[in-house]
């Protein structure tokens, strides 16, 4: 089928989607989802702040932990706009241009944690495997070129996706099926050839979240196998133990992301709430949770956060 300038063209703007039928009473939800941005937004900046002023938490599975809560603040901030917008003003249009940009950023932060997480896997795997070469091994730079390597590997793999995107016609519509821009979910209203989007949007998911995921699992039979030559039950419940938060993040992460394929596979629930719920998890679960996980489970975090808090509020005395 041939394209004329009567058929396709590029939207000025798409429209985002609320919950429908329950637009009325919508913005109702926006009263968790305030408090689940403020809870994600000042969670994570804590622990960046309070791990960067404790000099006794500048280790490595702590720096990791940083960039973690730096990327979901990362990410929180770029569906924020939207998704407010959609939920307390029911204001459902974004400029096409803007959408592609959210859209990149979405992406890219989603591909920097997951990165990040299987540098922090790794980081568990030394600490256990090798305890008394973790600091040689693991050293400054190397945590630094590990870091790097996560945001430059976002970034390239991400950019070319606002531009496949761009060079498709659109004569489907203009009604997204989130409340923020979604790569599959803008590749459905093209009515272009989307084959080239397809395999790199496939090759995206193997080349990082299918190969992090896998080393994640190869990391994690590799310390199970060390935690059962542990000799003592309280050596290996103790062993384990180091390793609950980050088994706890990488479920909550990478869970909802296999839902949200899978919903863009198989197409929306039946219940308009069950399908905006399950679609947002993906997003909004993570970067509220981290911060909760790591202050609640780690104890050294836990106690750092009440220093400085205390020491806040003697200074203010």
């Amino acid at each position: 089928m041939e394209f004329t300038n009567s058929t396709w063209f590029q939207p000025p703007s798409l429209l985002l989607m609320g919950i429908p039928g329950l637009e009325s009473i919508q913005v109702w939800f926006s009263i968790p989802l305030c408090i689940m941005y403020l809870v994600a937004l000042l969670g994570n900046c804590t622990i960046i702040f309070v791990i960067k002023t404790t000099s006794t938490l500048h280790e490595p599975q702590y720096i990791f932990l940083s960039m973690l809560a730096a990327t979901d603040v990362g990410l929180s901030l770029s569906t924020l706009p939207t998704v407010l917008k959609v939920f307390l003003l029911n204001h459902r249009e974004v400029e096409f241009h803007s959408c592609l940009a959210q859209m990149f950023f979405i992406h890219t932060f989603s591909s920097m944690e997951s990165a990040i997480l299987l540098a922090m896997a790794f980081d568990r795997f030394v600490a256990i495997r090798n305890p008394l070469h973790y600091s040689l091994i693991l050293t400054s730079s190397r945590i630094t070129g590990m870091g790097s390597v996560a945001v430059i590997r976002g970034l390239v793999l991400m950019a070319p996706l606002p531009i496949l995107l761009k060079r498709l016609p659109f004569c489907k519509g203009v009604i997204l099926s989130h409340c923020y821009c979604y790569h599959p979910d803008m590749m459905k209203l093209a009515c272009g050839p989307v084959r080239v989007n397809i395999i790199y949007g496939l090759s995206l998911v193997l080349c990082s979240f299918g190969i992090d995921s896998l080393f994640i699992v190869i990391s994690y039979i590799f310390i199970l196998k060390t935690v059962l030559g542990i000799p003592s039950e309280d050596g290996q419940l103790k062993a384990l133990n180091t390793c609950v938060s980050h088994i706890f993040t990488v479920s909550i992460f990478y869970v909802p992301l296999i839902i949200l394929a899978l919903i863009h596979r198989f197409g929306t629930f039946k219940s308009p709430i069950l399908h905006v719920t399950m679609a947002n998890l993906f997003l909004f679960l993570t970067p509220v949770l981290n911060p909760l996980v790591y202050s609640l489970k780690t104890k050294q975090i836990w106690s750092a956060v009440g220093k400085v808090f205390k020491g806040r509020g003697d200074q203010l005395k």
